[in-house]
């Protein structure tokens, strides 16, 4: 032990920017404030029940995704907020399929949003969204 610097401890939390969901609904509510502002220079196509019906379908795939991974992490007894230090590693159930299920169902959400609204923001946002998610959150808790 060095006692001229200061000493770090491991406390087992992945130490992330944010917690995700707030990054998405800051995402989310960034992009309708900006939808209030002069309009883009192209359009969003419209067609508003196949809109509804697809943005709805994505919500909905989401939120069973999202709710699946969640479940997934209650079985193996490891806290789901980013804050709280990990206790298992798990890689089976929906997690054997994909390696962030919640952060997917957040985006399949956002996805969702962003269709049903027909908002060019929200179109926009999702590419800093997920290399803030990338580099953020999941390269701190891989690591």
């Amino acid at each position: 032990m060095d006692s001229a610097g200061p000493q770090m401890t491991d406390t087992g939390t992945a130490d992330v920017i944010a917690r995700p969901p707030l990054l998405f609904l800051a995402a989310l509510l960034l992009g309708f404030i900006l939808d209030r502002l002069p309009p883009l220079p192209f359009a969003v196509p419209d067609g508003d029940l196949a809109r509804w019906i697809i943005g709805g379908s994505l919500a909905f795939s989401g939120l069973a995704l999202f709710a699946a991974g969640i479940c997934n992490f209650l079985r193996a007894k490891t806290p789901v907020p980013t804050n709280e230090p990990t206790r298992a590693l798990v890689s089976t159930g929906i997690h054997g399929w994909t390696r962030n299920p919640i952060y997917l169902g957040m985006f399949l959400v956002y996805d969702g949003i962003r269709i049903a609204a027909r908002n060019p923001w929200i179109l926009i946002l999702p590419l800093p969204l997920a290399i803030m998610i990338r580099h953020g959150v999941v390269s701190r808790e891989e690591a």
